[in-house]
């Protein structure tokens, strides 16, 4: 069941660039925000954990609406 509540800021983050070839930590990042292929859109909490995350592979991803 998802844990989306009303209270919670969400942010959508569409892969942009490929992950192969890049850092194995860029690579976790992507992986962690829930990211699997190119051109998939996946809804996150915004917080300062996952900011950290998209500004680390900010070339890879790009966020693409905010709720």
């Amino acid at each position: 069941m998802p844990n989306n509540t009303p209270d919670k800021k969400m942010m959508k983050v569409k892969l942009v660039r490929s992950q192969y070839g890049r850092l194995a930590k860029h690579q976790a990042c992507v992986r962690g925000l829930g990211l699997r292929r190119m051109h998939q859109v996946v809804d996150v909490e915004d917080s300062a954990c996952t900011r950290g995350m998209v500004n680390a592979v900010s070339y890879m991803v790009k966020i693409v609406g905010e709720a």
